[in-house]
């Protein structure tokens, strides 16, 4: 699996690579800066991105921003974010677009290599990774929205990890309930949201997502 990789840090950048490298991932290219990830998405063809938010030259939001050309570009190429920060507007428009693979990831909250690597491997088959602090943000800024206040604190336990591509045998596991429940959680979730049920995670993800935009 070719990777292109992008983070500003030296000591993290070459870190990352090692680590790959030992799951057996093929480094298409490991970049600096904005310009050299524009430069890779447009002359290699990776079937994954693992992009920081915030790149020189100007330290804001060019891994994101080259991230989403690349995607408009070459819709559905998986791309997973690792950064410390949540930058909501674009990592909103990253995860509703529709096509491919996506995650986000926060550095500070990636436990073990097993665990990135599988996230890595997820988002390339095409799914989602998404740490719950960054679902939590994202749905935070709805909080008051009307449908999203008819959630019980369970209903939107279970969103959240639906959200971050859970199933439903997964989510029952984490909340120590059974499936059974959980479904009829979700159920629920829906119908107050007024969204069809899909046993699609990546699609349970994007309507929620969708649904949140609605009213931006």
């Amino acid at each position: 699996m070719r990777v292109v990789l992008a983070e500003d840090l030296f000591l993290l950048r070459d870190g990352l690579v090692r680590l790959l490298e030992a799951y057996g991932f093929e480094i298409a290219a490991a970049v600096e800066t904005g310009p050299e990830l524009s430069k890779a998405f447009a002359e290699l063809d990776p079937d994954v991105a693992v992009v920081d938010v915030r790149l020189p030259p100007s330290h804001t939001d060019e891994g994101l921003q080259c991230a989403l050309a690349a995607r408009r570009a070459r819709p559905g190429l998986p791309v997973l974010v690792l950064s410390q920060h949540v930058e909501q507007l674009y990592a909103r428009e990253l995860l509703a677009d529709g096509n491919g693979g996506v995650g986000y990831l926060l550095k500070d909250r990636v436990f073990d290599a097993d665990q990135f690597v599988d996230a890595i491997r997820r988002v390339a088959a095409g799914g989602t990774a998404m740490d719950p602090q960054v679902i939590s943000q994202l749905l935070s800024r709805r909080a008051q929205d009307q449908p999203l206040s008819r959630l019980t604190p369970r209903e939107l336990e279970v969103l959240e990890l639906m959200a971050q591509g859970r199933s439903n045998n997964a989510i029952a596991a984490q909340l120590t309930v059974t499936e059974r429940a959980v479904s009829k959680h979700t159920s629920n979730i829906f119908m107050k949201l007024r969204l069809p049920p899909s046993d699609d995670d990546n699609r349970r993800v994007l309507a929620v997502l969708a649904y949140l935009d609605r009213d931006r």
